[in-house]
């Protein structure tokens, strides 16, 4: 056979090689993919436990776990054969998918520390208020990511008809899309129902529940600033603006943004 091979290619046949691949090939390669997915799930939770808190890593691990069970599906449905080059592309999905539920996790943590603390707010509305706020970003972020892959897709495997590069591709592919879908529908309710049960959040909730308040997560419409309708800002300007109309003094006009022109001199005739 390397004989032949030679001749076919007009080589000589001590360039001609050949290896087995079975199924230890297999099984050493899924043994690989499982140890790296191993200990990256025990540096994401150990590093967003310092950088987060423990809650929120477990809720991002639960959705990259997510992640990767649907990209490992879509090659199951499929009948994809697993390869290094889509051992490589799960890596890269879990990277994406990690730093897109960081993103969320990140403007959670920073409505909790404006509007948490002053008790308005039910854990439920706060996270919904966020969502709010991170939606455009995070579907900005999926379509500028998924562009080049689908044109590695189109190029690499369509024109090319590089098989290595199709494998890679349609993995990113469903991980980015899947990624985009747990970070905002996955890993932020699960961090809902682990932060309701901490006693001071619960405390909030029956609170606002005991006042007649709607704890509905739509219903959270709060001014990040401190302006809304009974927020002190505004009551402090309508007093000073009452306190103005009393004593007589015209309010000052408010400036227009539209600056005059310059008057011109007039200039001595020689």
């Amino acid at each position: 056979m390397t004989k032949t091979l030679a001749e076919l290619a007009n080589t000589d046949p001590s360039n001609v090689s050949f290896s087995t691949v079975g199924a230890s090939w297999g099984g050493d390669v899924t043994k690989s993919a499982i140890r790296a997915l191993i200990f990256f799930f025990i540096a994401i939770l150990i590093y967003l436990s310092f950088r987060l808190e423990l809650r929120m890593a477990v809720a991002a691990l639960v959705a990259v776990f997510h992640d990767v069970l649907i990209s490992v599906g879509a090659y199951s449905v499929f009948q994809f054969e697993v390869t290094p080059g889509t051992v490589i592309a799960f890596l890269t999905i879990l990277g994406y998918s990690i730093y897109d539920t960081i993103v969320v996790d990140d403007k959670i943590l920073e409505n909790e520390r404006l509007v948490g603390q002053s008790g308005r707010l039910t854990y439920g509305q706060m996270t919904s208020l966020s969502m709010n706020q991170v939606l455009l970003r995070s579907i900005n972020t999926t379509v500028v990511s998924l562009l080049p892959v689908i044109a590695l897709l189109v190029v690499g495997a369509g024109i090319m008809g590089a098989v290595t590069l199709e494998e890679f591709s349609i993995a990113l592919t469903v991980g980015l899309l899947a990624g985009a879908y747990s970070s905002i529908f996955v890993a932020a309710p699960i961090l809902v129902w682990l932060k309701e049960h901490q006693s001071k959040f619960k405390v909030i909730r029956e609170r606002l529940q005991s006042q007649g308040v709607d704890v509905t997560h739509a219903s959270a419409r709060v001014d990040l600033l401190g302006v809304d309708a009974g927020s002190p800002a505004i009551s402090a300007g309508s007093t000073k603006t009452s306190r103005d109309s009393a004593d007589g003094s015209a309010p000052m006009a408010a400036p227009t943004g539209v600056i005059p022109p310059r008057p011109r001199k007039n200039q001595r005739k020689r």
